[in-house]
């Protein structure tokens, strides 16, 4: 690994302008979707009304980060435009930014277009669910503009992605994935990576537990991991129930994942991910 990887592991921070993402404890990334059709929230947070009201919820109950997403990435979602991804983010972005000038703000976005775009307008993180496979210019953008990014593991599309997904070795694919796109965006200017397992993303269930047992072998590329397991069919489906039972399986979910080296925890229930994260702290300092 570079240099710029271990002094980022060491420090555990992100530097973001004026900002500053202390990762020496776990924190949590509050989910804002603005999209109608979002496995488990869609629709209620689309007007700017709604999305300010929500982003300061999710700011009072312990949020680090605000991830803002207007592109479903639901399994069999339907493709947004280009067009439709940007009308629904620009207003409100641009009202989130000015009305809570302190929080750090994740944008969830594959295009590199819309990055360019939304880091005028106050983005502090980009989130790509796609690491750059749905754009080719999205890597080489990242680079240049040298901006904190998150970058995920996903085999196919939101669209293809859960249609008989296999691995003849799903961990090694994983890792040779990650090391070969590391290896790239350090090429390219960008030290500021934080890595995705993917849950749920071209996985099947057996697959996605089977990730999680083993997540503590990507700590070895000394970089912060986040996950994204909020209300997952891989919990409602296993337990037979739906996304809105499945906050107490998520909370197990998420117990483990801490144990096994997660930095970041991206939920929708966020105050409960901050009391999960402190007890789950308290554990591990008295043991």
């Amino acid at each position: 690994m570079t240099t710029k990887n271990k002094d980022f592991n060491t420090h555990k921070t992100i530097e973001l302008g004026d900002k500053l993402l202390d990762l020496s404890t776990p924190v949590v990334m509050g989910v804002l979707n603005l999209t109608d059709d979002s496995f488990y929230d869609g629709g209620r947070y689309n007007s700017e009304k709604n999305a300010l009201k929500q982003t300061e919820k999710l700011l009072d109950e312990g949020a680090s980060i605000i991830d803002i997403g207007a592109y479903s990435s639901r399994p069999n979602a339907p493709h947004v435009s280009f067009e439709q991804e940007w009308n629904r983010l620009k207003h409100i972005l641009k009202n989130i930014n000015r009305e809570f000038p302190d929080a750090i703000l994740s944008v969830d976005t594959f295009r590199s277009e819309i990055v360019k775009r939304v880091l005028e307008l106050g983005a502090d993180i980009i989130n790509d669910i796609s690491a750059g496979e749905m754009d080719n210019s999205m890597l080489t953008t990242i680079g240049k503009l040298n901006v904190p990014y998150i970058m995920m593991h996903m085999k196919g599309t939101p669209q293809t992605m859960q249609t008989n997904p296999s691995y003849t070795n799903l961990l090694a694919e994983i890792q040779h994935f990650f090391k070969s796109k590391i290896s790239f965006l350090n090429e390219k200017g960008a030290g500021r990576i934080i890595i995705d397992p993917g849950f749920g993303f071209g996985k099947t269930i057996e697959d996605n537990y089977k990730l999680l047992n083993q997540m503590d072998s990507l700590q070895s590329f000394r970089l912060p991991i986040m996950v994204g397991l909020s209300r997952k069919s891989m919990i409602y489906k296993l337990l037979k129930t739906n996304p809105d039972k499945a906050l107490n399986g998520t909370t197990v979910l998420h117990t483990i994942s801490l144990l096994k080296g997660a930095s970041i925890i991206r939920a929708h229930d966020v105050r409960e991910a901050v009391e999960c994260i402190k007890l789950v702290n308290f554990a591990k300092t008295t043991a």
